[in-house]
């Protein structure tokens, strides 16, 4: 895999697809421009891609040649593969920097050190294949869905099972919130929103087709289409890798922060020339501009607490 090296931060979009390929594209200035650049396209396996996943540091890739593919995004270079499993790696997390966790359709959960690439604990998960799993924010838990219907809670300090849940059907997501407190768990066009101090279900979104994936929102903003890219190739499976994400975050964070205070001034402007309407009195012109800067006020407050949450 070769790439240029690159300057300041990065964002690389990351896609696998059934033609063996991954596929990197390059955003040279988040926040200012978002279109992607062609970065580097890397024959990484002998079979269709599956899963992919990330961290600061490392990319790796899961296939149905049953290995895991690393690559240094850092050092721009080829890591080499993890061989362990028997069957299709069907989902791959890691854990901030220092774990890396994989399933496969042999039904076993590997934990690997990412300083020595060792695997650490071999658990035999389920009695099917591993469908899907999720580390807690903590990092001492971790979820896990099989093809044996059911769901199962994992202590990662010992390796053992911490619960055993039955569900009605095979479910193909299992994915903690960011807080911790909830997780979710997809079973075709179902999704159900679970409550971990009571592991019960508080909530359940029906779709009209199959859901593929999931992804907890937690910025206070709607998301918005910034850029496309036509790789020509069947993708399965996508990541975004970033380089550095607090100086990413604080970017965006202060361009989105010169957006709201121009959009306000330009709003004070023209209260202040319009004419008076009837009973709108200049006192409650002045007190929508106290109300504008004070919601712009609390929207940076919240994304100042989640970037120092998620970079911590």
């Amino acid at each position: 895999m070769e790439r240029e090296a690159g300057m300041g931060c990065e964002v690389v979009l990351i896609g696998g697809s059934y033609e063996q390929i991954v596929f990197g594209y390059r955003i040279k200035r988040p926040g200012q421009s978002w279109d992607p650049e062609p970065d580097f396209t890397h024959h990484a396996h002998g079979a269709s891609l599956t899963t992919v996943a990330v961290n600061d540091q490392y990319v790796a890739t899961g296939s149905k040649d049953e290995t895991i593919q690393l690559y240094n995004m850092k050092k721009k270079i080829d890591e080499g593969s993890l061989l362990y499993h028997a069957g299709t790696i069907t989902c791959l997390e890691f854990y901030g920097t220092t774990h890396l966790l994989s399933g496969a359709e042999d039904g076993i959960i590997c934990v690997w050190d990412t300083k020595k690439w060792e695997c650490l604990k071999s658990i035999p998960a389920h009695k099917g294949h591993v469908s899907s799993l999720s580390v807690h924010p903590s990092g001492k838990l971790a979820l896990s869905v099989g093809t044996d219907k059911t769901l199962r809670t994992w202590n990662l300090i010992d390796g053992k099972p911490a619960f055993i849940k039955n569900i009605k059907q095979n479910a193909q997501i299992v994915q903690w919130s960011p807080s911790g407190n909830n997780y979710i768990v997809v079973s075709n066009n179902q999704l159900d929103i679970y409550a971990l101090k009571t592991a019960s279900i508080n909530g359940t979104i029906m779709c009209k087709k199959k859901i593929t994936s999931v992804k907890f929102i937690t910025v206070p903003s709607c998301p918005l289409l910034l850029s496309e890219v036509n790789t020509s190739a069947r993708l399965t499976c996508l990541a975004v890798w970033l380089s550095n994400p607090a100086s990413i975050a604080q970017e965006v964070e202060e361009q989105e922060d010169a957006a709201i205070n121009k959009h306000c001034k330009e709003k004070e402007n023209k209260i202040k020339v319009a004419p008076l309407d009837g009973d709108e009195h200049p006192k409650k012109r002045g007190q929508q501009i106290l109300c504008k800067r004070k919601m712009a006020a609390e929207t940076k407050e919240r994304r100042k607490k989640f970037f120092l949450k998620k970079t911590a």
